[in-house]
């Protein structure tokens, strides 16, 4: 069975993406994102939505900064392939493995001691 997609309004992929609705409907314009229309509203596929967020440069900062990717470090993601951005996960891993690393220098040694 086919997943179903995930569909926007123009003022969810706005809130989403830190950007204008005005930008999120020129995009529309421009055919560069995937939607349909419901009842008269726009309903954008998420995944298109994702990929033209990431495609350009000022849009990307703007997602990073106003949008949902400022909250990415807080999440912690491992995964390169749920990250948002792989490189903040690469970061997050790097950041584990060093304080693993220093667990288990700190981790307490128990001698036997003879008397």
């Amino acid at each position: 069975m086919p997943k179903a997609p995930i569909r926007l309004t123009t003022s969810q992929a706005a809130n989403l993406f830190g950007v204008s609705e005005k930008t999120i409907r020129r995009a529309i314009q421009d055919q560069e994102l995937q939607y349909i229309v419901v009842r008269g509203v726009y309903k954008i596929n998420f995944e298109s939505a994702l990929k033209w967020s990431q495609s350009r440069v000022k849009i990307k900062n703007k997602f990073n900064q106003n949008g949902i990717g400022q909250f990415v470090d807080k999440w912690k993601i491992k995964n390169k392939l749920y990250s948002p951005n792989p490189k903040t996960a690469e970061k997050v891993e790097s950041k584990s493995a060093k304080a693993d690393k220093s667990e288990e220098n700190n981790t307490p040694v128990i001698a036997k001691i003879e008397t």
